[in-house]
């Protein structure tokens, strides 16, 4: 028996880049995790991780303007990121 018989949730399919690829994903419909893509349903409700939160939080805190200025050229720019934008519409 599979996780969403189990619950009774409706994955909703997306789409993602895993480095020059494009791969299928899933969009949490509930859990913790709600409304983020994953690459495994079992994600969605699973315990955090509080070493990577505190660690992504400190990033940011660091570097988080840098980040996103990077991460907005790469979706305007990146071939792969263009597709994924367009299959994800």
């Amino acid at each position: 028996m599979q996780l969403r018989q189990l619950i009774d949730l409706e994955e909703k399919m997306a789409w993602a880049k895993r480095g020059a690829k494009v791969v299928r994903k899933f969009r949490c419909v509930g859990g913790p995790r709600h409304g983020r893509i994953v690459a495994d349903l079992g994600q969605c409700f699973a315990a955090p991780d509080v070493a990577k939160r505190h660690r992504l939080k400190l990033t940011k805190a660091k570097i988080g303007s840098k980040m996103v200025r990077k991460a907005k050229r790469t979706k305007r720019v990146n071939p792969t990121s263009k597709r994924v934008k367009a299959l994800n519409k």
